[in-house]
């Protein structure tokens, strides 16, 4: 088989892949296996890697190939779960403890076997108390017993519920190797940006503003796999170059909607690629309206209300997502098997109904048509989040609201929004990650700490709603779990702490060559151990 050669002649002009110097190593392919190399498209560069810290999709991304978690979500396991770097769990009667078996044979990267101290020592000094969203489902972790190199039994000091740890566990639990981290510091361990890990792939290099290279595993514990030889992610900052570049065999797959909606219909009829919507079904995005109840206007439910009712969610996703997504009717999206209910408030587009609530709450037109004044910030992580600020400025405006877009790169956004609270208004791309618990209930509780994202920084407080909260934690029997959150978002539907606006999936696109491609819920961060590329 020959080997590989990234091409840049058909590259569009202009395009963010075109690389003025530094080409790719030429590896040939492997004979004996599927193998091959995988070249994807990746549009922005983290900079932290290590997803026991950073437990988010664009970490994962990468870093998914290279770290393992416990287990990994599944279409068909039980409990929705396949085991990873535990072969099983169970939870004691009470709700203290959950016992975990780990799998035999495994080893990390660089040679050492893995063990239960590895597991005792992420979550004790890691996932607890440094991970964005550990910091939540594992605050009750008081120790992890390591009777032997193969079991560790996690040890709560309130009654924890089996339902939510089982949940977190594809994207809470990443090991990370206690011989590489022990007696350093953590946060700054150069491990965060070349992790160690046990996965089908090995992190090799990364040139900045170019590319990241991960190559096999040869001892993976998997048998025969991993499939691949090498993965390359190829930077491409600018969404518009990545159908191009599919188009042109530059690279062989883009996903989390790399290539932009409206190029989906044109990409779908070109011979040899495929548009692909499964694989993304555990990773739910919302589209949320961020309010800050320390503005005077926005602490009054009428004004909320009415916000809430000159949205017209069905013409943003027919015109914003082109479809590719669903109107939201609450806090739990749709999509959700467990906990979600229809059986909450909603509000319908209404102009009229807004304008004569926003009377009723004491705010009148004045002579220019403006009743008040507006911050309105949108992330700026995606198009669809830029662009639907553009509409809710338009939208509020048709009511008297006067919205002044500020808008800010990632950075600045996340200060201004979650640490600085200088915003009125904000949009949000939160995920819902299969559990309410583990990154839902954290943006409507109250008594969160500055500088967290996504949670409630917005200064709302509602004794009932965080009274809820606090039981639904710690109630064990799955049943009364799911009518708790139940009643969660009928609350939260009823006094709107935030707006849920619309809730979506990505798509990934790949020439068709590529093999084994969305066979999971998280397939894009999971760990790509049986995809090949087809010659």
């Amino acid at each position: 088989m020959a080997g590989f050669e990234i091409s840049r002649r058909k590259v569009l002009a202009g395009s963010a892949f075109l690389l003025a110097s530094t080409a790719l190593p030429s590896i040939g392919w492997s004979q004996a296996r599927k193998g091959g190399r995988l070249v994807v498209a990746a549009d922005s560069e983290p900079r932290n890697l290590n997803p026991a810290i950073v437990a988010s999709n664009g970490v994962f991304f990468v870093s998914s190939k290279v770290v393992e978690p416990l287990a990994e979500a599944s279409f068909d396991g039980e409990d929705g779960l396949e085991p990873r770097l535990a072969t099983s769990w169970e939870g004691s009667a009470d709700g203290l403890s959950v016992t975990f078996k780990l799998r035999e044979g495994v080893t990390w990267h660089d040679g050492q076997p893995f063990s239960s101290a590895d597991v005792a020592f992420s979550a004790l000094n890691v996932w607890k108390p440094l991970q964005n969203l550990g910091r939540v489902v594992f605050k009750n972790l008081e120790a992890v017993e390591t009777p032997d190199a193969k079991t560790a039994v996690f040890k709560f000091s309130k009654p924890t519920p089996l339902q939510l740890i089982k949940n977190a566990l594809p994207a809470l639990t990443s090991v990370v190797p206690k011989h590489v981290y022990d007696g350093k510091d953590i946060a700054e361990n150069p491990a965060n940006n070349a992790p160690i890990g046990t996965g089908p792939f090995k992190f090799a290099e990364h040139k900045a503003g170019e590319y990241y290279r991960l190559e096999r595993y040869d001892k993976y514990w998997g048998e025969g796999e991993p499939q691949l030889d090498e993965i390359i992610y190829r930077v491409l900052p600018d969404r518009a170059a990545a159908a191009g570049a599919l188009e042109a065999e530059e690279i062989q797959l883009a996903a989390f909607s790399a290539v932009p909606l409206a190029d989906l219909e044109r990409i779908s009829k070109v011979p040899g690629i495929k548009v692909i919507t499964e694989g993304y079904e555990a990773l739910t995005y919302q589209l949320v309206v961020e309010i800050n109840h320390r503005r005077k206007e926005l602490a009054d439910l009428k004004v909320r209300q009415a916000i809430a009712h000159a949205i017209d969610k069905d013409f943003v996703v027919k015109t914003i997502f082109l479809g590719y997504a669903k109107p939201a009717t609450g806090i739990v999206p749709q999509n959700d098997k467990q906990f979600y209910t229809p059986d909450v408030a909603t509000y319908g587009f209404d102009v009229a109904k807004a304008n004569a609530l926003l009377d009723e709450a004491g705010y009148p037109k004045k002579d220019d048509g403006k009743r008040f004044a507006l911050k309105l910030l949108p992330a700026p992580y995606f198009n669809e989040t830029r662009q639907f600020g553009d509409y809710l400025r338009q939208a509020l405006a048709a009511v008297g609201i006067d919205a002044e877009i500020v808008n800010n790169d990632s950075a600045a956004h996340q200060k201004a929004v979650y640490t600085e609270h200088a915003f009125d208004i904000a949009i949000a791309p939160p995920v819902f990650r299969g559990d309410p618990a583990i990154s839902t209930t954290i943006l409507v509780q109250s008594g969160i700490p500055d500088g967290v994202p996504f949670s409630n920084q917005g200064g709302y407080k509602n004794d009932e709603l965080d009274a809820l909260i606090a039981k639904a934690a710690e109630t064990l029997d799955p049943a009364a779990r799911i009518e708790l959150y139940k009643q969660f978002q009928k609350k939260v539907a009823a006094d709107l702490p935030l707006i849920n606006v619309a809730e979506w999936g990505f798509i990934t696109v790949a020439r068709d060559t590529v093999k084994n491609v969305s066979n999971n819920p998280r397939w894009a961060v999971s760990n790509w151990a049986d995809t090949y590329v087809e010659t």
